[in-house]
């Protein structure tokens, strides 16, 4: 009697699974255009040199030796190789999480993305000793830090991290009430 081979169902769309090198080409992309964008403010702004863009917001070209909000700026150099063995280590551990975890594709994308932040910032504190910002928002004489898009990776990616966990939470919820 002649066996018949059973094809496996290929995976629908919405459950394909991303390679892996997929997310890290994401965040190697993102690094790239985190840098350029720096570079064109560090060439072409003075320092602390600002240009208004709309009534809420300028550009500027600002010089960040702490960490998010400047938090130990004022440090005596010490906090420049903290920052950057936390983000090497962060980096690192992304990584490990990246591939084990490559079936969640909101989950990855998250992590691509603070992967991308945190190593765009880490290259900053290398290169220069500081991390270039030009991004500041304000509110008449109420300013929000200035940062940039390094920052913004890494903001983006951890709304997405908890939204990956509410909708994880509420699909086991769904399924506990099924049962």
């Amino acid at each position: 009697m002649a066996r018949i081979a059973i094809m496996p169902k290929p995976a629908p769309a919405t459950t394909r699974i991303i390679p892996y090198i997929a997310w890290i080409a994401l965040a190697v992309l993102l690094i790239g255009v985190d840098q350029v964008s720096k570079q064109y403010f560090e060439q072409n702004f003075e320092y602390l040199q600002r240009i208004n863009v709309l009534p809420v917001f300028d550009f500027i070209l600002i010089y960040n030796q702490g960490a998010a909000f400047s938090m130990l700026a004022d440090g005596a150099g010490w906090q420049r190789w903290f920052f950057l063995a936390l983000g090497l280590a962060a980096s690192a551990f992304i990584l490990y999480l990246l591939r084990k975890h490559r079936e969640q594709g909101l989950f990855c994308l998250a992590l691509s993305l603070i992967l991308a932040g945190a190593l765009g910032n880490v290259i900053d504190r290398t290169v220069y000793g500081h991390v270039i910002d030009f991004l500041l928002f304000y509110w008449n004489d109420a300013y929000f830090p200035a940062f940039n898009l390094a920052d913004t990776f890494i903001t983006i990616g951890a709304v997405l991290l908890v939204l990956d966990e509410l909708l994880r939470y509420l699909r086991g919820r769904n399924r506990e009430q099924r049962t």
